[in-house]
């Protein structure tokens, strides 16, 4: 059985945590930043966590399961 590929957007865009779960950066925060609050801003900065809906296929994509 051949070793499957990560893709290599995901390895950017995720990183896993010692508990399992993955980490990835919240959108909105690249450009047009003038018109956004500054509370805004700063709430975009903090990382969130991926759904569960969604963890398997990221880890797919990880090749990880």
């Amino acid at each position: 059985m051949p070793k499957l590929k990560t893709k290599s957007g995901a390895k950017k865009r995720f990183a896993l945590t010692g508990t399992g779960k993955i980490k990835r950066k919240g959108a909105f925060k690249s450009h047009i930043l003038t018109k956004k609050e500054t509370k805004q801003k700063r709430n975009l900065t903090q990382t969130s966590y991926v759904a569960e809906v969604d963890k398997k296929s990221v880890l797919r994509q990880l090749a990880l399961k």
